[in-house]
């Protein structure tokens, strides 16, 4: 029986102890990178019902139509009111189509919420093309206040050749509002009144 010598045992911890921790720091690097490679995932194959960004109109238009539907809401601890102008559209592929929420304030403060998004059938994110939008920006309501806001987009006439796309008939974009806890605050909502009630 041998017995191994010191210096191999060492040699052999140190190289476990390396590999372990360089493991360790391959982990937690990845933890820090799922949510960005998730959401570029996403975005790249249109997955869970995410939407695409457009830069500009389509060039062509197809006959076909198809119904959007809009869905609206807001989540709690969000005192707003929030609804789409219209409930349906009947739009045709690559037809640019502009459509307004409006959304009220109905508490006696100012408020900050965040609109987050999604797009039913799922598997037709990547054909519904986004121009402009409200969505991830934190908006300011001021007691009472009123404001328009706009989403602007088109159905990729490429939808007509995709397998699942051409026996869809409708599309349901659906926004969500939630209270944004990371909002700035102004220094007097911010700062805990000293003793004696002064601010």
């Amino acid at each position: 029986m041998t017995v191994a010598r010191p210096s191999t045992l060492r040699r052999r911890d140190v190289v476990v102890a390396t590999g372990s921790g360089l493991f360790a720091a391959f982990m937690v690097g990845m933890a820090y990178a799922a949510v960005p490679l998730y959401d570029w995932f996403c975005r790249t194959t249109g997955f869970g019902g995410t939407t695409q960004v457009a830069t500009a109109a389509p060039t062509g238009e197809l006959g076909r139509e198809i119904v959007v539907r809009f869905d609206s809401n807001v989540g709690g601890g969000l005192p707003w009111q929030f609804a789409p102008e219209r409930t349906w559209i009947k739009a045709r592929l690559g037809e640019v189509v502009t459509m307004d929420y409006r959304v009220v304030n109905l508490s006696a403060r100012e408020t900050h919420g965040i609109a987050s998004y999604n797009v039913t059938p799922l598997s037709i994110g990547s054909f519904f093309q986004k121009i402009n939008c409200f969505c991830f920006t934190d908006q300011t309501l001021k007691p009472g206040e009123k404001r328009d806001m706009t989403v602007v987009f088109y159905v990729d006439p490429k939808i007509a050749q995709d397998s699942d796309g051409r026996t869809v008939d409708t599309i349901t974009l659906s926004y969500s509002f939630f209270p944004n806890r990371d909002a700035p605050r102004r220094v007097s909502e911010s700062r805990p009144p000293q003793a004696g009630g002064r601010i």
